[in-house]
């Protein structure tokens, strides 16, 4: 798992401000705000009950789990600053590799290879299917000039968005901070405007809505717990936003001094765009909710409008900026927009950065086929590695605007399957690699990992739960997601045993070498 192949070494040009910012840009609140909230909105329990009400209580749950979890990245990126751009399968291999216990180590090869699946079907499904989303917002936008792009046209949009990212990604992780940077600033600037303007816009009333007409009464209404069950349900779509924070631990290469600034990177990323960016502005938007926002047919208003648009935000947007810019909202809509692409840009290359580091770490390690693990002569990037991961982000987000919103969300799913197994898997590895080591705290290595790992399995369990008890398309979309996972699973269980026949190594040593 070293950061070189072929004579060229990565280059550690990363301080603490890289590494943040970039696993920022895979959080993407700018993004995950115009996507998702129609999706907050439209949310509703088993029973049919909207659960809308607790968006941002949701939130707040969805975040205490992803800091429990991130907590566990830290820790191991504080013991294991070597990691190089190996992340979490590094520390699966370290925790049990290194175990006091010997009939422990053993196991080392197959919890690395099952953090390695999981981590794969998380970083190299993401990227797709974020490509599939740039090309469903253009689609969208060119509606709004009276544009209409045929399917085709669609696909080529998603291949092209594929191949720009690469080229970025290709030129090294110091032009993708600096395009993080860039990104995060416009986003997060944006963010703030949209946020104030909705507050204002429920302060001033400038639209005169009646007092009834908001549709949460107070603003502590919008921080309280309505039902417990839909604040869990809302909690299911916030985990899915929050993702991101993990990948500053597959920058140890490239940082400066790691074992100072990744588990830093990791918990100030959450901190910035989780615990302050969602929150403000899901409260603002939340705030500014009123009747006086109708669908396009003016048959729905409040939030029963916000769930059949396709772009609630955007509406929004026009509704303020109508109000304080001088009635111009569309303008206003189309700033906001472009913050949102650009957003959608920074979070598909910090995965695809995330994704091609661990596949070059487990190539190093002779668990990837060895073009994993070459690097560029010039640039010092797995160049390979991207090239690859181009081609599979263009044919899954092809397949994501083929196949429509089924297709679409149930790759998503699938995505999401693997980020949860590998943050509990993280959980578990914590303990392991703590417990069995030395230094041991009860708190930071045992409550903390396993209140995460708990978490994470309520997380996964609700999601797919609900998806298979809901019925018709959300169903169908639930069992494609976990037909990807599987498939995923036996390709990658195939070659991990031909490979360590070919190569000889044992899936379970002996004597727990």
């Amino acid at each position: 798992m070293a950061a070189s192949s072929g004579g060229t070494t990565m280059k550690k040009t990363l301080g603490l401000t890289g590494v943040t910012v970039n696993a920022m840009a895979l959080i993407a609140p700018g993004a995950f705000l115009w996507m998702t909230y129609q999706l907050q909105a439209a949310n509703a329990d088993v029973s049919g009950k909207s659960t809308a009400m607790d968006m941002w209580t949701g939130i707040v749950a969805a975040l205490i789990v992803a800091f429990l979890t991130a907590l566990a990245f830290a820790e191991l990126a504080r013991k294991y600053p070597e990691a190089g751009t190996g992340s979490s399968y590094y520390f699966a291999a370290k925790a049990f590799e290194e175990h006091a216990n010997p009939s422990s180590r053993k196991w080392g090869r197959i919890v690395k290879f099952i953090t390695g699946w999981a981590a794969h079907l998380f970083y190299w499904v993401y990227p797709g299917v974020m490509v599939a989303f740039m090309a469903t917002f253009v689609t969208y936008i060119a509606s709004q000039f009276g544009l209409d792009i045929p399917i085709f046209w669609q696909v080529i949009v998603a291949c092209a968005f594929s191949g720009i990212v690469g080229l970025i990604a290709v030129r090294g992780i110091s032009g993708s901070t600096v395009a993080s940077i860039v990104i995060n600033v416009i986003q997060l600037a944006s963010l703030v405007v949209f946020s104030v303007l909705a507050i204002l816009f429920r302060t001033k009333n400038p639209m005169g809505v009646a007092p009834g007409g908001w549709y949460h009464p107070t603003a502590g209404s919008i921080a309280s717990l309505h039902s417990l069950s839909g604040m869990l349900f809302q909690s299911t779509i916030a985990i899915l936003i929050l993702v991101g924070f993990e990948s500053a631990t597959a920058f140890g290469a490239e940082a400066k001094n790691a074992k100072r600034d990744i588990p830093k990177g990791v918990i100030l990323s959450l901190v910035i765009q989780g615990l302050f960016a969602y929150l403000l502005e899901y409260f603002a938007a939340n705030y500014a909710l009123s009747d006086k926002l109708v669908s396009a047919d003016g048959k729905l208003n409040g939030v029963a409008a916000a769930a059949a648009s396709s772009a609630p935000i955007g509406d929004m947007a026009i509704q303020l900026g109508n109000a304080f810019l001088g009635g111009n909202g569309f303008a206003f809509m189309l700033v906001i927009a472009f913050t949102v692409a650009l957003a959608i840009l920074g979070t598909t290359l910090s995965a695809m950065n995330t994704g091609v580091r661990i596949s070059f770490a487990m190539a190093q390690d002779r668990e990837m086929p060895d073009i994993m693990g070459l690097l560029h002569d010039k640039y010092s990037t797995p160049h390979m590695g991207v090239l690859v991961m181009v081609i599979i982000s263009a044919i899954i987000g092809s397949v994501g605007v083929l196949g429509g919103v089924v297709t679409l969300t149930g790759i998503t799913l699938a995505s999401n399957l693997g980020t949860f197994a590998l943050y509990g898997l993280i959980c578990i590895i914590s303990i392991v690699a703590f417990k069995g080591k030395g230094g041991f705290h009860p708190i930071k290595h045992g409550v903390i990992p396993v209140l995460g790992l708990l978490g994470n399995l309520l997380m996964l369990g609700v999601i797919f739960v609900v998806g298979i008890v809901s019925g018709g398309d959300t169903a169908k979309a639930t069992y494609l997601s976990i037909g990807v996972a599987l498939a995923w699973l036996l390709i990658s269980v195939a070659y991990f045993i031909i490979n360590s026949k070919q190569k000889g190594l044992a899936i379970v040593p002996e004597g727990g070498k």
